[in-house]
């Protein structure tokens, strides 16, 4: 493997940790692990573009939450810019959580 292909996939990983300390308020789950993010994009000059939906459009959070995605992210040391689209297509679902999730709200 190449090494900027390592180093992109290794950001990759990165990120997603960094999205698992970042949860729903109301929810007491991490965004990642509910489902909310669809895609995470590193390109090699480390420039990260996150797809992620919200469990409802007009979640209370709507405004904050793609904002503190986007600041945790860019302070990671490897990163050079960051972004984050919000689309509702497909619209989230309970079915995108992971079974952790369901777990830890009782769902299984």
């Amino acid at each position: 493997m190449e090494t900027k292909e390592r180093d992109t996939a290794e950001l990759g990983e990165k990120v997603v940790k960094v999205l698992k300390t970042i949860f729903d308020p109301e929810i007491p789950v991490d965004i990642y692990e509910l489902g909310l993010i669809y895609d995470v994009f590193v390109n090699e000059d480390n420039d990260v573009k996150i797809l992620m939906t919200l469990t409802t459009p007009n979640c209370p959070v709507a405004e904050t939450l793609p904002l503190e995605v986007e600041e945790k992210v860019k302070s990671l040391k490897m990163v050079n810019d960051a972004e984050v689209e919000i689309t509702f297509d497909p619209p989230w679902t309970q079915d995108l959580m992971s079974d952790e999730a369901k777990l830890e709200l009782g769902m299984l």
